[in-house]
């Protein structure tokens, strides 16, 4: 398979995903509304002959609480330990000799017709991403043999400039950006459009 897409995610166990919208709908709500994305995501985007999905989960060895439906169809890998960026980098080394893609899981709008076009983008540019209104990214992908030598370093994490920061590793190259989604975090998200999928089995 030459081309591999890598759902980043967390256990959706209570207490480990989603705290802080948790302080403002409580911890079973806030982990009912991850389970929901995280399914929608699979659903959506993870069973799919063009591309091989993989869900990515954090912490390292917590495979226990991902019992979705349709997770068990995709491969399921462990994140490393490190930063958002070491734990990025190393999941993209996984797979040199081919076109790789990663999004959050905490992106209710994402659909198939994003990653579609992230790996059309790929075909022509050094890299792709998906922007997120609050200054970060949902997608990043990069074409085969790219070695992801430095491309999240000095990259000030869950901040506005989180996108800015990492385009500046990527000056002089060729970068396709994508539509600007929403992702949640807190109560206010819900409430501003953002497509959280109804109740998952």
């Amino acid at each position: 398979m030459n081309r591999h897409l890598i759902i980043m995610a967390k256990s959706p166990r209570m207490g480990v995903v989603k705290t802080r919208l948790a302080v403002d709908v409580g911890l079973l709500e806030a982990t009912r509304i991850y389970r929901r994305m995280l399914t929608g995501i699979i659903r959506e985007v993870g069973i799919e002959p063009r591309w091989q999905a993989h869900i990515a989960l954090a912490p390292e060895g917590s495979f226990h609480g991902c019992n979705l439906p349709h997770a068990r169809e995709l491969d399921i890998i462990a994140q490393t330990r490190g930063n958002l960026g070491a734990r990025m980098g190393a999941l993209l080394r996984q797979f040199p000799q081919s076109d790789r893609v990663i999004i959050g899981s905490d992106i209710p709008d994402i659909r198939r017709r994003h990653v579609i076009d992230a790996f059309r983008t790929l075909g022509s540019h050094d890299a792709v991403f998906g922007p997120a209104q609050d200054g970060g990214y949902w997608l990043v992908g990069v074409p085969r043999r790219h070695n992801c030598a430095n491309i999240f370093e000095n990259v000030r994490w869950s901040t506005p400039h989180a996108l800015e920061d990492t385009l500046a590793n990527f000056q002089g190259r060729r970068v396709g950006l994508l539509e600007t989604l929403r992702d949640i975090d807190k109560a206010a998200d819900l409430r501003s459009g953002a497509c959280v999928p109804p109740n998952a089995a």
